[in-house]
């Protein structure tokens, strides 16, 4: 028997387990950005997920294209985004706790 990643997610469909896995590797990696469930669906619409962090760079985050290599984030998020994924899906026995890590970065001092 063939266990499927949507099996093995415990917070719910893998949708939901990428999604959340995005967000947590933004709050890592010290960047404030938050993708909702309508901002994620609409960057699908890409062909693959370096597409969807370039386009969110250039359309929300413009300013960390004049700092930063855009192929050195992208690969520094999809690390991240990988690594969190892993973790949300290895074992998978207990559900998870959502987290909204748009509400735990604006309770940060100074930001």
């Amino acid at each position: 028997m063939t266990i499927t990643v949507t099996e093995q997610c415990p917070i719910g469909p893998a949708v939901t387990c990428h999604l959340a896995a995005y967000n947590a590797a933004f709050y890592e990696l010290g960047l404030s950005w938050h993708w909702d469930d309508e901002t994620f669906h609409a960057l699908q619409s890409l062909p693959c997920e370096r597409e969807w962090i370039k386009a969110y760079m250039k359309s929300h985050q413009s300013h960390l294209l004049s700092a930063y290599d855009p192929d050195f984030l992208i690969d520094a998020i999809q690390t991240a985004k990988a690594r969190c994924f892993e973790t949300m899906t290895d074992g998978g026995v207990k559900k998870a706790a959502s987290v909204n890590w748009a509400a735990f970065q604006q309770a940060e001092v100074g930001v």
